[in-house]
């Protein structure tokens, strides 16, 4: 009896101790997949080099725990990378762009004016002979497209360095860029102060959040200008792509790519994407191809659909929603192998495309147009998403 007592008491300890061990163990496990969760969404910064003027510019990483990458820049807002999957499960990344501050601030890219990935302010796209009437008053801008004014003037947002401060929490990580715009500057009036905040989820979407107020009354219209090529950046072009655009309008434009104030039905022509087609299957009927805007199917300033695009190689799918009136599609009409980008890929003609959401080109010369004059005691609020996706 007592050799069993014995052996019974050294049974229990040695599970009790195994118990304790295995407990243990889990609990440690939990422990590092508690961390491991913890960390998989990530924002990190990293030195990018300095401008022409000594200032110091960063780049920050965006990372999803689903593995998508959003690399920006505090130098122009730039989005100089977005690494997605497609529907083999392989990454790459799919906005032009280049890996070193040094190429965004060359004489050769700024005179070819690409815009890559760029924040684009205060006035996105043309405002027509760089001129406008406000209030009775006239202001000239700087005519750098011609005899026009094209996103924002000769140093416009995507030539600036911007404030930045990191976001993290539970749902999102994201940087808030923000600058001081002050009286004057490019000919604009009035102290504009902007807040813009990029964020990434964990439904693999990119959120762009404008926000600026003013102490004179004074035109806005931001957008976000990176070229997109869903099947890897400088891989190919990109008229293979399917698109389909909420728009049943568009604002027919003169040869300087004004708009002359008509908004035209896009049923029976080109310029038709209600339905999906591939962007070449009738480019060519386009002069220079595209590069207008298109009047979005809304009415109201809520968050809705605008665009979708597919890329049938890769099975990536990428669609944007926006509060903005407007979306400018450019098929990279102007890109002519000359400018060497990330890997040392050329980008050629139509090697990629950009959907930028807005407000309509020249509106402060159009009385028909949505209006984009910001006034004092007002807030100028857009948002825009892009999502992607694969099938």
């Amino acid at each position: 009896m007592k050799r069993f007592k014995i052996l019974f008491s050294g049974i229990l300890l040695i599970v009790t101790a195994a118990f304790f061990i295995s407990s243990c163990s889990n609990n440690s496990k939990k422990s590092k997949q508690t961390k491991k969760e913890k960390t998989k969404m990530s924002i990190t910064r990293e030195n990018f080099g300095k401008t022409k003027q000594a200032k110091q510019v960063y780049l920050y990483t965006l990372k999803n725990e689903n593995g998508i990458t959003v690399k920006i820049t505090n130098y122009g807002g730039i989005v100089t990378s977005l690494t997605v999957p497609d529907n083999q499960g392989k990454f790459d990344d799919i906005v032009l762009g280049f890996d070193s501050l040094k190429s965004y601030t060359s004489e050769k890219y700024i005179n070819a004016c690409p815009y890559f990935g760029a924040l684009i302010g205060r006035y996105a796209n043309r405002i027509a002979k760089g001129r406008f009437i406000l209030y009775g008053k006239e202001y000239k801008l700087a005519c750098n497209n011609g005899v026009n004014h094209l996103h924002g003037g000769i140093k416009g947002f995507d030539k600036v360095v911007w404030d930045a401060q990191e976001i993290k929490n539970d749902s999102i990580v994201g940087l808030k860029l923000s600058y001081h715009s002050k009286d004057k500057e490019e000919g604009y009036p009035g102290n504009l102060l902007i807040n813009v905040i990029y964020s990434l989820n964990n439904k693999n979407e990119i959120k762009i959040d404008y926000k600026a107020t003013t102490d004179k009354a004074t035109p806005v219209n931001f957008t976000h200008h990176s070229y997109f090529n869903l099947a890897g950046a400088g891989s190919s072009n990109i008229l293979n792509h399917i698109m389909m655009i909420n728009a049943d309008k568009y604002t027919v434009v003169d040869n300087s790519l004004i708009p002359t104030g008509e908004l035209r039905d896009v049923k029976g022509t080109p310029m038709d994407f209600t339905s999906p087609k591939t962007i070449g299957s009738e480019i060519a009927k386009v002069k220079g191809g595209y590069d207008n805007n298109y009047v979005l199917n809304k009415d109201s300033v809520k968050l809705s659909f605008a665009a979708r695009v597919y890329e049938p190689s890769t099975g990536r799918v990428m669609e944007v929603y926006t509060t903005q009136p407007g979306i400018q599609f450019y098929s990279g009409n102007f890109l002519d192998g000359t400018i060497t980008g990330k890997k040392g890929r050329i980008y050629k003609k139509h090697y990629g495309f950009c959907l930028e959401t807005q407000h309509f080109p020249d509106s402060p010369n159009q009385p028909d147009f949505p209006s984009t004059i910001l006034r004092p005691g007002e807030k100028y609020h857009q948002i825009t998403i892009y999502k992607f996706s694969v099938r």
